[in-house]
């Protein structure tokens, strides 16, 4: 499908699903962001969902600010793919220890490392950029400053909620890896002192939702705000980059008769802000749970823990500023989720995969989601499908 133009307060709001399928609480979202003075364009993908303090799903291109609820809690959030030498006939039976020996290799839920990895004895690991990143941290929020140990020991661990591991397979038999996690616990706390600090200042105060309170250009507190956001962007992607290179060494070493070779490895955001220039103009366009679509851009779109996943090419649609969703979308919340459901139910909406089965992961269920094929197919002016996968191992926190 195109898009459907709902009217907005300063801009048209561009939705790439049909409105009347929105819930009502996410549609006054929408409508509250194309309020904000800054704003020169909001388009919404067709996973679109109500979010805290802005609508997941949503891409707003602002001049001279940016609001970080718009960004949320993790900055950075993304998905890194994959395709391995390794195909469907050399997998055993059981997967399960497979399954067992990543989650030795990965702290998942609120684990860490005993120690910092070393990114140095992983194999492929684009180490560029670590040591400079790193001596950034003294320039980030004081306020945050005494977590760097914690930021340390979780660099290359997964965290909980819909962040996963999975071992999949594409339509032809090929074994692909693939990654969703972002900016761990420093990304949360930098995210929530930053809204906190906008939230205070005098133009935000007549805003009409407290939580879309901006930071403008040549401030200081924007400044401030664009060096941490930037950092933690940054944490996000070496953060997917040791996991797969974590990922990569338990394949190689359970599947050593097989020599298994990496493609290079596919990785987008789908929750940050980018410096993008539009229509003449020079925008900071902001993606939660979007990603970027320019032309030829890779980009990864995920469905549930037992549902298909995406590999897409962006076809450049800039009437989306160049955006795609970033997965299926949620149709319902974590706790309605979890009254509806039951243990049997995830048993069989996940049949087939090797994964969590209990009570704690209820919420993750592939019924909370909305059915991946039909969001993937009203981005077709978005996207092009290059592979589509299917789980056979997912790991959850």
């Amino acid at each position: 499908m195109s898009y459907v133009e709902v009217p907005g307060a300063k801009v048209p709001i561009r939705m790439w699903t049909d409105p009347a399928s929105v819930e009502d609480v996410a549609m006054q979202q929408l409508r509250n962001v194309s309020t904000l003075p800054w704003i020169k364009g909001l388009a919404v993908m067709p996973d679109v969902h109500f979010g805290k303090g802005a609508t997941v799903g949503s891409v707003i291109a602002m001049q001279g600010a940016v609001c970080p609820a718009a960004v949320g809690v993790d900055i950075g959030c993304g998905m890194s793919a994959v395709r391995t030498s390794l195909t469907a006939n050399d997998l055993p039976g059981d997967l399960s220890r497979l399954r067992s020996k990543i989650e030795q290799a990965i702290p998942v839920g609120r684990g860490m490392h005993d120690g910092a990895v070393d990114p140095g004895k992983l194999h492929g690991f684009p180490t560029s950029g670590w040591d400079d990143f790193w001596g950034r941290f003294d320039g980030i929020a004081e306020a945050v400053k005494f977590r760097q140990e914690r930021a340390t020991k979780q660099m290359g661990t997964l965290g909980s909620g819909n962040h996963f591991i999975e071992f999949c397979l594409d339509e032809t038999g090929s074994v692909w890896l693939m990654l969703h996690s972002g900016s761990r616990n420093i990304g949360k706390e930098l995210a929530d002192f930053h809204i906190g600090q906008a939230q205070k200042l005098p133009h935000n105060q007549g805003l009409i939702d407290r939580d879309l309170a901006v930071f403008v250009a040549d401030t200081p507190q924007m400044a401030a705000y664009r060096n941490d956001l930037f950092w933690a962007q940054e944490y996000a992607k070496f953060n997917r980059a040791i996991m797969m290179g974590l990922f990569q060494d338990v394949v190689r070493k359970e599947f050593k008769k097989a020599r298994v070779t990496f493609e290079p490895v596919i990785s987008c955001h789908h929750n940050y802000v980018a410096e993008e220039r539009y229509e003449g103009m020079d925008l900071l366009v902001t993606r939660k749970g979007a990603i970027r679509a320019g032309s030829g851009d890779y980009g990864i779109i995920p469905g549930s823990m037992g549902t298909g996943s995406y590999i897409v090419k962006g076809l450049g649609n800039e009437k989306s500023f160049n955006s795609a969703s970033h997965g299926a979308g949620r149709r319902m919340s974590r706790n309605a989720a979890k009254k509806r459901f039951s243990t049997k139910d995830l048993e069989e909406q996940t049949q087939g995969v090797e994964c969590r089965k209990d009570s704690g992961v209820v919420d993750e269920i592939p019924g909370a989601y909305k059915p991946i094929e039909r969001v993937i197919d009203q981005q077709r002016d978005l996207v092009e499908v290059v592979a589509k996968l299917k789980q056979v191992v997912c790991v959850k926190g």
